[in-house]
């Protein structure tokens, strides 16, 4: 049952989706991570998005797989930047991702990585001004195949893929990103009056997609 309601969802789906659906008392998480073993060695593996569920090409067959409906649309470098910031930094204001990047950063740039479906606004940050923090979304785990965000690459496995150089200043370390989506102590939730505010929703509607 658990492995139809999966295999029957165009998204990722949640173990209490699937747990709602069993029978009272399945051990939801012991089901998947045995459906997850079953199918390690197949062209299609099941893979943990946060916790959620989903079938994806096993990555070894990922050349097998060609889409021939458009061209690929590729990021640039600074949204490739800024997405980078997010992932590593979240919950970043806008202001903080450019005291990173040491320029400032375009209302394009963050809404190519929004229409991607990979960033979201997330809060508040309790500091004069109120500015929004921003973070990454369960579609951006799904899309670069992490469980969660601890699984981003650390110092040593950037070194080895050749995205850092050999100079790299004294003392600087890649950031620990969190472990969950809720809200940090200094952060409060966005209500209807700032998605009203961000463009997000019209006066009395309803939110965009």
């Amino acid at each position: 049952m658990a492995e139809a309601l999966v295999f029957a969802s165009s998204s990722p789906v949640s173990e209490n989706f699937i747990a709602e659906r069993l029978p009272a008392g399945s051990n939801v998480p012991a089901i998947m991570r045995h459906l997850k073993e079953a199918y390690a060695p197949r062209g299609v593996n099941l893979v943990q998005v946060d916790d959620h569920w989903a079938f994806r090409t096993a990555a070894d067959l990922s050349f097998a797989i060609r889409k021939d409906d458009g061209e690929v649309r590729k990021l640039s470098r600074a949204a490739l930047e800024v997405l980078a910031i997010i992932a590593y930094h979240q919950p970043v204001t806008r202001a903080e991702i450019e005291e990173i990047r040491g320029v400032q950063t375009s209302r394009g740039t963050l809404d190519v990585l929004m229409e991607a479906g990979w960033v979201r606004f997330r809060g508040r940050r309790r500091t004069p001004g109120r500015p929004v923090t921003i973070g990454t979304t369960r579609d951006f785990l799904d899309h670069f195949g992490l469980e969660e965000l601890r699984d981003l690459p650390g110092m040593e496995e950037l070194k080895g893929a050749g995205l850092l150089s050999g100079r790299i200043p004294p003392g600087f370390n890649v950031p620990l990103p969190l472990s969950g989506d809720e809200l940090t102590e200094d952060e409060d939730p966005i209500t209807q009056l700032d998605l009203e505010e961000l463009g997000l929703l019209t006066p009395g509607g309803e939110a965009d997609e």
